[in-house]
């Protein structure tokens, strides 16, 4: 493996956001990978291999709950770090995410150096 921090998959059905993580993940020093929605994800997660999957939750085919509960109940996957990235901003929501067992929970708007601090934290942990 290269000089590079770790593998992230990022989630997001929308390309601009998608980018903007893609971005600063790179930056970082990982390597950045992206997919469009939740089945997207499903289909590329053993190609790709990351250490971390940042999960948008309101996308087309597949959300980010489901997607995110088929990775922790799949044992090929249920290491990968999870951070659901979300404008869903209630305390019931984050609920959801801890229940699933997701690792992290981002509220849209977020701060992408809040962003990259916990994905430094959880590859790290992850490792």
């Amino acid at each position: 493996m290269s000089e590079r921090l770790g593998r992230v998959l990022v989630v997001d059905d929308d390309e601009v956001i998608r980018q903007l993580i893609t971005v600063n993940l790179t930056l970082e020093g990982f390597e950045a990978h992206t997919a469009s929605d939740g089945q997207d994800c499903l289909d590329r997660i053993r190609e790709v291999d990351p250490v971390l999957v940042t999960l948008d939750v309101m996308m087309p085919r597949l959300d980010g709950w489901e997607t995110a509960a088929r990775l922790r109940h799949d044992p090929e996957t249920r290491h990968i770090k999870i951070v659901l990235i979300t404008a869903r901003a209630q305390d019931e929501d984050r609920r959801r995410g801890f229940d699933i067992g997701v690792d992290a929970y981002l509220t849209k708007p977020f701060d992408p150096a809040e962003l990259i601090e916990i994905v430094h934290d959880l590859a790290k942990a992850g490792a």
